[in-house]
């Protein structure tokens, strides 16, 4: 071990850790096969279904961009070393504080006598030189690793720019991978250029309400504020791992690889042992801005498209119910950045804008953007009528449906 740690160290330290980064999210991305160039027709064609999307979203709601949006197709591997070179302070910030959870986790080791320090299967006890390379190398691997994982795992299956609906810096172009999206409409046989433009119509609508400054800082200050605040107080760690079953799964399956494969599919037992009191709170905050921001994407997807689509409902259909098969990998990334994207999240946010549509009338949601003040609190999201009183829409009465008998007064 000592030899190897020694030689992983040297690799380690021979290249930046954003490029060892991008190596590892390829690697996962295209899951060892090389990937082709794409064909100069299809970008044209995606920039013209992206011109279209535009103009039909900006009609709709009136929220034109500052300057003509480009949509950029690209493979896997580009796709993440994008979101990598787009998200270094947020990746940065993540892997730092992993890191100093677990080095404090390490340093208690670092601390125990020759005696106390547990066996490693196969491997035996940590020598302390060993040790002292662990925590070294903590900082620089925790970025390489956590960064090319999660953009190599979200690269795999994103269709669109927006994969996750966290901000992404201006002046860019947004994204698409045309080979994710092509074979997800080959999979569920629906036309190629119905599941392109509906991508390239939900991407425009991400970037017009993502893009406003404040909804933009807000939502930056909510996921990056949790990703920094995972605990570092090792007896607080340990004492939430015994409270998950941490200790009971280990038990069970044996300090082996079985064991880390069984833990690593249940995303809220893994991090929830470093998850701290402050991110608790800040998670319904979030959740609340991320329903608002997804329930109102659908609304205008749904406005816009049923004109534009051939098979509008069928193509809404599986890419809506594609959302909730996602797998261990993608539920892990997101509770990562303090995302919650269940059913649970995306039903109370299209209830919330149909509940201000039915109130009042389309033209109300352009109070959502306005200014900062406006943007729903975590229990205005499940009462719309809260919402728009505080923020002084009128709602007009709502049409009684059903069947209602008035009782006989009482005869006193």
């Amino acid at each position: 071990m000592g030899p190897f740690m020694g030689e992983l160290r040297r690799l380690m330290g021979a290249q930046n850790q954003w490029d060892s980064a991008a190596q590892i999210a390829a690697g996962i991305a295209n899951e060892g096969h090389s990937e082709s160039n794409l064909d100069p027709a299809d970008r044209i064609a995606v920039e013209e279904l992206a011109r279209v999307a535009e103009l039909r979203v900006a009609g709709h709601t009136g929220m034109s961009l500052n300057e003509p949006l480009r949509i950029e197709p690209m493979n896997r591997s580009q796709w993440a070393k994008r979101l990598l070179d787009d998200e270094r302070e947020l990746f940065g910030g993540l892997a730092d504080s992993l890191r100093r959870g677990l080095t404090a986790q390490m340093g208690e080791l670092e601390e125990m006598g020759d005696g106390e320090i547990p066996d490693l299967p196969g491997i035996g006890p940590l020598p302390p030189q060993l040790l002292e390379q662990i925590l070294s190398m903590m900082g620089p691997m925790m970025l390489s690793m956590m960064a090319g994982s999660t953009a190599g795992h979200l690269a795999a299956r994103a269709l669109g720019h927006y994969e996750l609906p966290i901000p992404r810096p201006a002046g860019k172009s947004t994204t698409m991978v045309l080979s994710n999206v092509d074979a997800f409409a080959r999979e569920w046989s629906l036309p190629t250029d119905d599941i392109r433009l509906w991508v390239c119509l939900s991407d425009v609508a991400h970037h017009q309400v993502l893009g406003i400054p404040h909804v933009r800082e807000r939502l930056e200050g909510l996921i990056g504020e949790y990703t920094r605040s995972f605990t570092e107080d090792p007896e607080v760690i340990e004492r939430q791992a015994r409270d998950l079953g941490l200790d009971d799964a280990f038990d069970e399956a044996g300090a082996d690889m079985a064991a880390l494969q069984s833990l690593a599919a249940d995303p809220d037992r893994l991090l929830g042992a470093m998850q701290s009191n402050r991110q608790r709170a800040l998670m319904p905050e979030a959740e609340a801005l991320v329903a608002t921001v997804e329930g109102w994407v659908d609304h205008v997807l749904d406005e816009v498209g049923a004109s534009l689509l051939s098979e509008y409902d069928r193509v809404t259909e599986a890419l809506r119910r594609r959302r909730f098969e996602a797998g261990p990998q993608t539920r892990f990334i997101e509770r990562l950045l303090g995302l919650e994207l269940s059913q649970s999240t995306f039903d109370r946010g299209a209830a919330f804008i149909d509940g201000i549509v039915d109130r009042a009338d389309e033209s109300a949601l352009s109070l959502l953007w306005s200014e900062a003040e406006h943007l729903p609190t975590a229990s205005e999201l499940d009462a719309p009528g809260l919402w728009m009183a505080r923020v002084g829409i009128e709602a007009r009465e709502l049409p009684f449906e059903g069947d209602f008998e008035i009782p006989d007064a009482p005869d006193f």
